[in-house]
């Protein structure tokens, strides 16, 4: 039986893929913290030993299915149509695994859900990919990565059952052992064009948007601490919906959906400060297996 042997939800914001220079002039003479927060996730990672990497992508933004990338290999030159004067010509070459993405459409078609499986080997990637696959070394690794899209027109229910059938899929995959990346951010409300800092360490906790966001984010990391997923999710259209979380908590909720939703009391483990990018809210947790 194929099992999911760690999870992590992991920034991926691009100011991280700035020359190291750069980011030590932003942090005012210190760097991000999640970045050395990658090097600590890359110590779990390679303890976990995973076969086959599955990313939840909160830029892939999709209408009407949750997609799954099915190709055999990604290879090409990124460019960010966000943010292109920094985040450009970042070359990628990695491998996809076909036979685990069918295999989730299958399980989710069975289940009534709505996963499907594009295999192109041309599908553009989002930096919520690449960035992973960059920090995280998981070219070098020669791990296989399979990335999901945020479909736009779900509720977090549908989100839950897109991870559902991703966790009852890798079951059903053999003895594939599987490592869930939830990329995204926290709280996901930008700073103006014009705001000014309130601290001078660009990455500082105070200078994300809102102070009810901060709390909001740091009772968040603290229930999930406590492998409390169930108060997280009860908490959802009140709380976390409304603030709202990057792409609405897609990633979160989808790498919970396939650790057995409510009934899930994996304990997180923070690797990294929580911190500031643009406003938003960012932090690297490790649930183990």
């Amino acid at each position: 039986m194929g099992t999911i042997v760690g999870a992590a939800l992991v920034s991926h914001h691009p100011g991280l893929m700035q020359c190291e220079e750069f980011r030590v002039l932003q942090g005012a003479g210190a760097d991000s913290d999640l970045i050395a927060g990658y090097a600590r996730l890359r110590e779990r990672i390679a303890a976990a030993r995973p076969d086959v990497v599955v990313i939840f992508d909160s830029h892939w933004f999709t209408t009407g299915y949750h997609m799954v990338d099915g190709a055999a290999r990604y290879q090409g030159t990124y460019i960010s149509d966000e943010m292109p004067w920094y985040l450009s010509g970042v070359p990628y070459d990695y491998r996809g695994h076909p036979a685990l993405a069918l295999q989730i459409e299958a399980v989710s078609r069975e289940q009534g859900g709505y996963n499907r499986v594009i295999n192109h080997p041309d599908l553009g990637k989002q930096y919520a990919t690449i960035n992973l696959v960059k920090h995280l070394r998981l070219e070098h690794a020669n791990l296989p990565v399979v990335t999901v899209s945020s479909c736009q027109n779900c509720g977090w229910q549908h989100f839950l059952k897109s991870g559902e059938a991703i966790g009852e899929a890798i079951r059903r995959s053999g003895d594939l052992r599987v490592l869930l990346l939830a990329s995204g951010a926290l709280s996901h409300k930008f700073n103006a064009i014009d705001w000014k800092p309130n601290h001078p360490r660009i990455f500082h906790e105070s200078n994300v948007s809102r102070p009810e966001n901060i709390d909001s984010d740091k009772n968040a990391i603290e229930l999930l601490k406590q492998g409390r997923h169930d108060t997280v999710l009860e908490r959802w259209d009140d709380e976390y919906r409304r603030l709202p979380w990057e792409a609405f908590g897609a990633h979160y909720l989808q790498m919970v959906g396939a650790l057995g939703g409510a009934d899930c009391r994996a304990k997180g483990e923070q690797l990294s400060a929580y911190e500031n990018a643009r406003g938003t809210g960012n932090v690297h947790m490790w649930f183990g297996a």
